[in-house]
């Protein structure tokens, strides 16, 4: 395996809230490792977890330098916006560092080996996109993707990935208690003039389903 800039490709940093997910993320994580392009950096922030969350991100760290995990306190606020503070807690941990992509992913996805090198190729090769992803399945579905999600000029908060650029002008995310966070990203890229994407030829694997627990999608 490789880490993105090691190849001469495109680099990316990846940054992944998560709230009592020891069901789904340990699924996630082998997802990553098992990428053919790794991040230069993978930040997971534990959001006030109180099961073994960190317990299974602290394993994995510590045989994968590129893994850090940032532990935020407890707190009562289980709104969107509370997860916008913790990816901002793990953007933090990226600043001053040297990358061109920049990934905002869930907790309780799966996807194929080459799902990271299939984005950045699409990234690679239109240097008007902002935002891209794909859409995803949800274990109750798989025989087809999300149709909730079939604008492809949308992306979903489940796997967003950012040019640095248009991420810095859109002024990241906005901690909206009621949601929509992603689609506000998405449009603002438009509104900057930038192109926003979902390619419907990968897909990633949700494993939580939407409406349990916070909720993952942005």
């Amino acid at each position: 395996m490789n880490t993105a800039n090691a190849i001469d490709r495109l680099s990316y940093v990846l940054i992944t809230p998560a709230h009592n997910e020891e069901k789904f993320i340990e699924g996630t994580i082998n997802s990553v490792i098992n990428q053919t392009l790794h991040p230069l950096k993978w930040v997971i922030v534990s959001d006030g977890s109180t099961d073994r969350t960190e317990e299974i991100v602290n394993k994995y760290a510590a045989d994968h330098e590129w893994i850090e995990l940032v532990v935020q306190p407890k707190h009562a606020d289980r709104q969107f916006a509370a997860k916008v503070r913790a990816f901002n807690a793990g953007f933090e941990r990226v600043q001053g560092m040297q990358y061109d992509l920049i990934c905002n992913l869930d907790a309780d996805l799966t996807f194929d080996p080459d799902y990271m090198d299939y984005l950045i190729g699409k990234m690679e090769g239109d240097d008007k996109l902002g935002v891209v992803g794909t859409p995803f399945i949800e274990d109750d579905n798989q025989k087809g993707y999300d149709f909730r999600f079939a604008n492809i000029e949308h992306v979903s908060g489940a796997c967003q990935l950012f040019r640095k650029e248009c991420f810095e002008q859109i002024g990241g995310y906005i901690p909206i208690k009621g949601g929509g966070i992603d689609w506000v990203a998405v449009t603002s890229a438009r509104m900057h003039g930038w192109k926003t994407r979902t390619f419907t030829e990968r897909t990633l694997f949700h494993h939580r389903k939407m409406g349990t627990g916070r909720g993952n999608i942005l």
